[in-house]
């Protein structure tokens, strides 16, 4: 059986289309490296590429992709809705076939390491590969932004990288890490009022209260006020249950959702779960799909 990791690279540019175009072609040259989906938004300036491999493969590409960012991205003139801390923002590889949490996370430090000597940019591991408790956190890590660490790294310990320099340069720091799949989710509301959207995050994130394996934040996109959510473990907190609150939430603003947004892929199963329960499809099963039972050519 072949092995399989998917790795899920973001980068802090979603505007200048020739740069994206780069460091997705950086990727898709490693032998054995498979893009299977690029998404931008021009007002978070955000790319999130999706790409699956064996794990030497999900390596090279990750590191080849953060090379090629490093050369083209200043985060001294980097603007955007999303919170950012460098050119390459985070790398999470994910087991998908073969490979176990483990071997991501082996692999999580190796690349960090190699990002941190070649490229000399500071490396913060996450996640399943965190090197301690207060780092398994993404937000956490990135908290005060690409402005806000520059100052702190040096002089913090609480800053001090896994692995590269004491110091940051305009590519900034990167966090590496081997996690569970995630599912990136915005939910648009019929009003421009972004305070609605910052309201309803705040009882949807865990951190404050809310769901747990919910990470979510308001901003305020093409006029229109966004919860935008990762759902960590969709199999604990399912995708529906995120749409309800949000909905339920937003009704007593007097706002109504309007739409949703994947950003990226995710499972199967998170969206047979969704219909299963909108359809109150009790006792259903995955064979009860057509092509899950249809086996080679029609």
């Amino acid at each position: 059986m072949q092995q399989l990791v998917e790795c899920v690279p973001n980068f802090s540019e979603g505007r200048r289309q020739e740069v994206i175009d780069a460091i997705v072609a950086a990727i898709a040259a490693v032998p054995g490296a498979q893009v299977l989906d690029v998404q931008s938004d021009a007002d978070h300036n955000r790319t999130v590429v999706t790409f699956v491999g064996e794990p030497e493969a999900a390596l090279e590409g990750a590191f080849q992709g953060a090379r090629r960012a490093a050369e083209l991205i200043d985060l001294d003139q980097h603007r955007g809705e999303h919170p950012r801390m460098g050119a390459t923002d985070v790398i999470p590889f994910i087991p998908v076939r073969g490979v176990s949490m483990d071997d991501c996370v082996a692999l999580a430090r190796r690349l960090g390491q190699r990002i941190g000597d070649e490229l000399a940019i500071p490396v913060y591991l996450y996640a399943k590969a965190a090197s301690r408790p207060e780092r398994e956190s993404l937000p956490a890590i990135r908290k005060g932004q690409y402005e806000g660490i520059r100052d702190l790294i040096g002089n913090d310990p609480a800053h001090e990288p896994d692995f590269g320099p004491r110091r940051m340069g305009p590519a900034g720091a990167t966090a590496v890490g081997a996690r569970p799949f995630l599912i990136a989710f915005n939910v648009y509301l019929n009003t421009a009022d972004v305070e609605i959207a910052k309201k309803i995050a705040k009882t949807m994130r865990f951190t404050s209260g809310g769901l747990r394996y919910v990470q979510a934040m308001g901003l305020l996109v093409e006029g229109q006020a966004q919860v935008s959510m990762n759902l960590t473990d969709f199999r604990q907190t399912a995708l529906h249950t995120v749409v309800e609150m949000v909905r339920r939430e937003a009704a007593r603003y007097g706002a109504l959702i309007t739409r949703s947004e994947l950003v990226g892929m995710l499972p199967q199963q998170a969206l047979l779960d969704a219909a299963c329960w909108y359809l109150q499809l009790d006792g259903f099963t995955a064979d009860q799909v057509l092509e899950n039972r249809l086996v080679g050519p029609p």
